[in-house]
Parts: structure tokens; C-alpha cells; sequence
């Protein structure tokens, strides 16, 4: 038994990927190459302005800059293998790099959802009680919310690793998921995962109930404040920047809610890996559009780097 098991450990993984026609696969590869592209040099543009603009060193910007350094890492932890399994033909992924895979994107997804929320209690703060902001959000407040974030994410991710490692994977060891992912890697355990599945759903109420629970709650008292204000102009601006921040909000807690709290029984491999693609790439590559792109202060810090470093000096 002992022996079957190290067979089993040392066998390398089969990820199945998103399609199996490889003309549809062929069309995917390119706007996932052309995706992945751009989510890095955006989140890369984004570091780079906020740590070379003074004006940028706030504990929103700061903020900032740890989201866009996870998705960076996020997205690099999943798209590469993709190409590569591609671009070889071939679909294994052994058993350390799966691991790693898990490990790292638990790691930043749970991290990415604390972060979140200390980002919308940053707006609260900001909008709902301008005149405390330097007290409640000060530099020690805002490091410690982002390494808060790091390292409870972390510490999350550890653990919820060296459990799915440790489950024999008998028979198939065939992924139906285009990464190592914990939901379809339980698929493919011989043994009764369900205490296992509790302690996700207990992870769940940590890492997404409470801290969506917060933005939304964060949001709501921005809306109540921001209807007693006397300037239609600034109440429009307000409205228009909270509401595209909901709408990727939505687009990454939903999926990832639907995802990781229905029990094993309930999910299909189609559906897991729809729901997948919002909160691994679609949503890496909206941040910094969301969240810095549409702001003027970023958009003068960019405008004075491409002034200093490509225009001619006079």
C-alpha cells in the first residue's frame, strides 16, 4: 500500500485545459497571450508610477501597488504553464509544480481578498471622515494592512495546501481545469474529502463572506455620503468611480464565492472553469484600469514619466 501511494505521489499531473478543439484553442491561446500581455505591463506601469511619484505615496496608492503586484504574480502563476502545454502539446504539470501552483494561488487569492477590503475601508475612511483620515490611515495603518494581508493569506495557504497534497490520488490523474485548482484537484481523491471540504467552507466565511460583507458595507455608507452633497458634479464622479469599483468587485468575489462554498457534488468542470477565468484573469487585467487609469492623479504622474523619459528635453 505504502508503495502504491509513492507511485501515485510521483506521477505527474494532466491538466485538460479550456478546449479541446484545437481551433478554438488556437483562437483562445491568442487572446490569452494578448491578455496576459497587458495585465503585466499595466500592473508593471502602475508600480512604477507610484513608487516614483511623491504625490502618489498614500496609503490608497500603497495599497494599490501590493493589488497590482498580486495580480502580476497571480497571472503569471497560471497563463505561462497554459502556453507552454500548448506550445508543446503536451498537458502534464507534475505533482511539485501543482502543488506550487495551489500554493501560490490561494496564497494570492486570499491575500487579493483582504486587500480588497482594506482598500474600500481606505475610500470609507477618505469620503466618510476626510478629517481623520491622516489618524485612521496612516502609514503603520496602511503597512500593516497590506503585510496583514500577505501573510494571512499565507498562513491560509499553507495549510490548505499540505491538506490537498496529502490526499492519495488513485486512478486518473486527470485535471479538468486549465490549473491546479483545489475544487477539481478533490475530484480526483479516493477518499472521503468531506471534513476537508468544511474546513474551505470555514475559509470561505474568513476570506470572502466578511471581507465582501465589508465592502459592501464600506460602499454603502460612500453612497449615503455622497448624496448629501451639494455638487451634482461631484456626486456623479463619486457615483461613476464606486460604481465600476462594485461592478469588479462583483466580478471577482461572485465567482470565486460560487466556487470555493458548493460542495464537491455540485460542481461541474464547465462551470468551474468559466467561473474560474473572471477572478484569475479577467479581473488582473481590470484593476489597474478600474482602479488607477480612470484616476487624474495617475493619469499626470504617467503623463510627466512619458514627458521625462521619451520627449525630447529642450
Amino acid at each position: 500500500m505504502m508503495e502504491f501511494e509513492n507511485q501515485t505521489y510521483s506521477r505527474d499531473f494532466i491538466l485538460l485545459g479550456l478546449f479541446s478543439s484545437s481551433q478554438t484553442s488556437l483562437v483562445f491561446f491568442s487572446f490569452l497571450f494578448i491578455t496576459f500581455i497587458m495585465t503585466v505591463t499595466e500592473n508593471t506601469v502602475i508600480i512604477l508610477l507610484i513608487h516614483r511619484n511623491l504625490r502618489l505615496h498614500t496609503p490608497m496608492y500603497f495599497l494599490l501597488s501590493h493589488l497590482s503586484f498580486m495580480d502580476i504574480l497571480h497571472i503569471s502563476n497560471i497563463v505561462p504553464k497554459i502556453f507552454a502545454n500548448f506550445l508543446s502539446g503536451s498537458r502534464t504539470i507534475s505533482f511539485p509544480s501543482c502543488g506550487f501552483q495551489v500554493f501560490l494561488s490561494l496564497t494570492l487569492l486570499g491575500g487579493e481578498c483582504l486587500l480588497l477590503a482594506a482598500m474600500s475601508y481606505d475610500r470609507y475612511v477618505a469620503i466618510c471622515h476626510p478629517l481623520r483620515y491622516p489618524i485612521l490611515m496612516n502609514e503603520h495603518v496602511s503597512n500593516l494592512m497590506a503585510c496583514g494581508s500577505w501573510i494571512v493569506g499565507t498562513i491560509n495557504s499553507t495549510i490548505h495546501t499540505a491538506y490537498i497534497l496529502h490526499f492519495p490520488f488513485c486512478g486518473s490523474r486527470a485535471i479538468d481545469h486549465f490549473f491546479c485548482e483545489v475544487p477539481a484537484m478533490l475530484k480526483l481523491s479516493c477518499v472521503d474529502t468531506l471534513h476537508y471540504e468544511r474546513g474551505v467552507y470555514v475559509s470561505g466565511i474568513i476570506f470572502l463572506i466578511i471581507p465582501f460583507s465589508m465592502i459592501l458595507a464600506s460602499y454603502a455608507q460612500v453612497i449615503l455620503t455622497v448624496l448629501q452633497m451639494k455638487s451634482s458634479e461631484a456626486r456623479k464622479k463619486s457615483f461613476s468611480t464606486c460604481s465600476f469599483h462594485m461592478i469588479v468587485v462583483m466580478m471577482y468575489y461572485g465567482p470565486f464565492i460560487f466556487t470555493y462554498m458548493r460542495p464537491k457534488s455540485y460542481h461541474t468542470p464547465g462551470q468551474d472553469k468559466f467561473l474560474a477565468i473572471f477572478y484569475t484573469i479577467l479581473t488582473p487585467t481590470l484593476n489597474p484600469i478600474i482602479y488607477s487609469f480612470r484616476n487624474k492623479d495617475v493619469l499626470t504622474a504617467m503623463k510627466n514619466m512619458l514627458e521625462c523619459n521619451f520627449l525630447p528635453k529642450r
